[in-house]
């Protein structure tokens, strides 16, 4: 039972993926890994730009930090929102995903029934 209980804590603490790397699925944990990485840099271009594009355009003053933040989630809370949402389904697909495969280890390890 310790692996059902490491993997998805490890995955959901830590960073989606770790649980697979730690039931030895390797190939599906780096492909988790990978997933995220892609995510976290597209979540951060987009910002970039979106802030970016706010603040080139004159109608924010940054001593109104309320307005930026008003501007930017006018500009691009959609497309923020979608990989906030990707990043969310992958979080839980990894987190239950290490629970059921730290439990077959388990079974496999200490012989039981799968």
């Amino acid at each position: 039972m310790k692996k059902a209980i490491l993997s998805p804590l490890c995955s959901a603490l830590v960073i989606p993926g770790l649980g697979q790397v730690i039931n030895q699925h390797l190939k599906k944990g780096v492909a988790i890994l990978a997933a995220v990485f892609v995510l976290l840099v597209g979540f951060t271009v987009h910002l970039y730009r979106v802030v970016q594009t706010v603040m080139m355009s004159g109608s924010v003053s940054l001593e109104d930090p309320a307005s930026v933040v008003r501007k930017v989630m006018e500009q691009g809370a959609s497309g923020l929102g979608v990989l906030l949402a990707l990043f969310g389904l992958l979080w839980l697909y990894a987190v239950v995903d290490a629970f059921f495969g730290g439990r077959q280890t388990d079974r496999l390890e200490t012989g039981g029934p799968s």
